[in-house]
């Protein structure tokens, strides 16, 4: 087949495809060069992605409503496009043409559509999200064939931005991508000494780059993964073709920690149940409360609660955040004060004042 010989970039949007052609300065020297270089482009590109579109069975159509509201003129520059239930729109505005796809079957929060929704791509159930990669894989492979000097632009956005998944990225070009716009390492461990207060495990070994990890992700489920190093104590954990975790050396553990059916969630097991705690007292059901406080504390155990000086407030469940509302704030017994404990053995510093839970009840009836 024949090439053109122009100039550009194609890429990847979401379900999306977009041509940018350069500017060809000779032919842009005033209005009417101006003028010619845009009916060319439109002629070379702008139809040859609609006459491209009909031979893969879309139906293509110059918008009615811009005809009417604008002129036949200005719509020209417009295609509204469906096959099935996938809807597309193309347009050329200057040097750029961009073709949307989108679908208004499932998932669609937006009033007037999905073409206006967030996120196309997710939201598209699986068959159309398959014939839409298909279109614009179709158009991209014909772009740069025809035009000599169209180039894909497969890696539109740099490092921890940039896509990943079915159609983009997988998880090792997504980890190389960050490495490549990393200002510290990039991938060569050879020319990179990594310290091992950085490789130490929570086994207390050494990690080393792709070695075979253990670690437990948000919801205390075991992990297993490939860890390659990200930057201080960092480390990216690869867990499947599209799977990349960041985490620090003290989370991962170089042998089996045994039992991995069982969740590592006991922090966020408290939480939740002195979150259900708090609202069976809200909600005055104190057998449900009793029931609940029987099952995180020890029967006759006093509680504390901890008074942050410097934010006038407490601290939720697990010292992570802080509440006004002494039903909310973390209930602690004296044990688990740990850190928060005053070193003189008071129940104040600077900082901290330790509330028994018994004086805080008194204190508001």
């Amino acid at each position: 087949m024949p090439t053109i010989d122009r100039n550009g970039t194609v890429s990847f949007g979401d379900a999306s495809l977009n041509v940018l052609n350069v500017w060809e300065e000779p032919e842009r020297q005033g209005p009417l060069q101006w003028q010619a270089w845009e009916r060319q482009f439109k002629k070379d590109v702008f139809l040859r992605i609609a006459q491209q579109l009909r031979r893969i069975g879309w139906q293509t159509e110059v918008p009615a409503d811009m005809v009417e509201r604008y002129g036949r003129r200005f719509a020209e520059g417009y295609r509204y496009c469906r096959k099935g239930d996938l809807q597309g729109r193309l347009e050329v505005t200057g040097r750029c043409i961009k073709f949307e796809m989108w679908q208004d079957v499932a998932s669609v929060e937006n009033p007037n559509g999905g073409r206006y929704d967030f996120d196309k791509e997710k939201r598209m159930p699986y068959l159309l999200w398959l014939e839409m990669e298909r279109t614009r894989r179709r158009l991209r492979a014909y772009l740069c064939n025809v035009f000599a000097g169209y180039e894909f632009n497969h890696k539109p956005r740099d490092g921890r931005t940039a896509k990943r998944g079915p159609g983009a990225m997988t998880a090792m070009e997504w980890v190389e991508e960050c490495w490549r716009t990393s200002w510290h390492f990039k991938g060569d461990t050879s020319a990179y000494a990594i310290s091992d207060v950085n490789r130490k495990s929570a086994d207390g070994k050494l990690i080393e780059h792709g070695q075979r990890v253990y670690f437990a992700d948000r919801k205390g489920r075991m992990c297993v993964g490939t860890a390659y190093y990200n930057i201080n104590n960092m480390w990216w954990v690869v867990t499947g073709k599209y799977g990349v975790t960041n985490e620090a050396s003290f989370a991962l553990y170089v042998d089996s920690p045994g039992d991995l059916r069982r969740k590592r969630n006991d922090g966020l097991s408290r939480k939740r149940l002195e979150s259900e705690l708090s609202r069976a007292v809200k909600a005055m059901d104190f057998r449900r409360a009793e029931t609940l406080k029987n099952i995180l504390f020890p029967p006759e155990e006093p509680l504390y609660l901890i008074w942050h000086k410097g934010h006038d407030a407490y601290h939720r469940p697990g010292a992570c955040g802080y509440t006004t509302d002494a039903n909310q704030a973390g209930k602690f017994t004296w044990e688990e004060l740990g850190r928060f404990r005053p070193t003189d053995g008071s129940m104040e510093d600077h900082l901290s004042l330790i509330v028994p839970l018994a004086g805080e009840q008194a204190k508001a009836a």
